[in-house]
């Protein structure tokens, strides 16, 4: 399988105290709070898509991946 590609940035703005909680939790799991933040990323496209991530898969209109190589029924 292919490595994700980790060149897009995500800027978001939180609460400082909320942060600096997130940061200790990440510390105290020996992750970092980005392996976080892509993981609850990737479990939510999975949640909302109905099926697996895969690195490899395109983007099709209004931002579902989509499988190379088959096609995706429209939920409209």
């Amino acid at each position: 399988m292919p490595t994700e590609n980790r060149t897009a940035r995500l800027t978001i703005l939180i609460d400082p105290r909320k942060k600096a909680v997130f940061e200790q939790l990440c510390a105290d799991a020996d992750t970092t709070p980005s392996q976080v933040v892509r993981s609850l990323i990737r479990e939510y496209i999975e949640r909302v898509s109905g099926r697996p991530w895969h690195a490899e898969d395109e983007v099709a209109p209004g931002g579902v991946p989509e499988e190379q190589g088959s096609r995706r029924v429209s939920r409209r």
